[in-house]
């Protein structure tokens, strides 16, 4: 098991950078004082690494709260997307111009593909593959990349993706795939890890906190970076954001990894890489 101690505690990616493996996702936070002031809020607890996307268009926020922090930039773990529209070579470098500007930075620390668009994700990467090498971005990588995206991708790249972040949850857990980016020194990460709200509904993980006395948010998100793998719960509210990051004065057992790894079901909430439309 990796070493996890703290708010601030990293995984080292393949190229030696050195990621926060807690954050802050920021989908579907407004762009005005509301994305602001979890991006605050986050930064005043502790956090140092913050998810954007420009699909959410919420990058000026994020932007202006980093600005208003007393964290020093260099402190703070940036990460955005391209979005399927913007895909193919030109029209990601534009892309990658226009996030920059929209969230007054001058570098990125992680830039993702946020789908694979067939037929144009290899020139969206040899994108990527330019930005990394005039170190522009600290580290690329890829969102929603099944198996096969990859494998198909690695075949013409000159630089393995340094990140996969995928929908990851005890419903779908995709082992076959985390091991594949273990093989391949690809950093495994979660989006969605409480399966947008739904996992609460479920009474399956309530014995597990009251043993740990925890919150089930706790058991999942120490699930996650026990497992290897980054994650970055959203949320705009105060509360939830420092409580979150609540994880790292217990451990969960081997047993109990593997009672929540057996939950697998491969059920998502979001949409299917294999078959999406937008």
């Amino acid at each position: 098991m990796k070493n996890i101690t703290n708010i601030q505690g990293t995984f080292q990616l393949h190229n030696g950078v050195q990621m926060p493996y807690l954050g802050l996702g920021v989908y579907q936070s407004n762009n005005d004082q509301e994305v602001v002031d979890a991006v605050q809020w986050a930064l005043e607890a502790g956090y140092r690494h913050v998810d954007t996307a420009s699909i959410y268009k919420n990058e000026e926020g994020v932007g202006r709260a980093m600005r208003n922090s007393s964290t020093p930039r260099e402190d703070i773990f940036v990460v955005s997307k391209v979005w399927n529209n913007d895909q193919g070579y030109e029209s990601t470098l534009k892309a990658f111009d226009e996030s920059l500007k929209k969230l007054q930075l001058e570098y990125l620390d992680l830039y993702l593909i946020h789908w694979p668009v067939q037929g144009i994700y290899k020139e969206t990467w040899s994108a990527l593959e330019k930005l990394y090498k005039e170190k522009r971005v600290r580290a690329i990588g890829v969102s929603n990349f099944m198996q096969h995206h990859l494998e198909d991708l690695m075949k013409t790249a000159s630089i393995v993706p340094m990140v996969n972040q995928m929908e990851f949850h005890p419903y779908l857990v995709q082992q076959s795939l985390i091991d594949f980016c273990n093989q391949h020194q690809i950093q495994y990460e979660a989006w969605s890890p409480f399966m947008q709200g739904k996992i609460f509904n479920t009474a399956v993980l309530d014995d597990l906190a009251k043993k740990y006395n925890k919150s089930v948010a706790h058991i999942i998100l120490r699930w996650n970076l026990q497992k290897g793998v980054i994650t970055i719960p959203k949320s705009s509210n105060q509360e939830r954001i420092i409580s979150n990051s609540d994880v790292f004065d217990f451990e969960l057992s081997i047993d109990d990894i593997q009672f929540i790894d057996a939950l697998d079901s491969n059920q998502r909430i979001g949409p299917d890489p294999d078959n999406f439309n937008f």
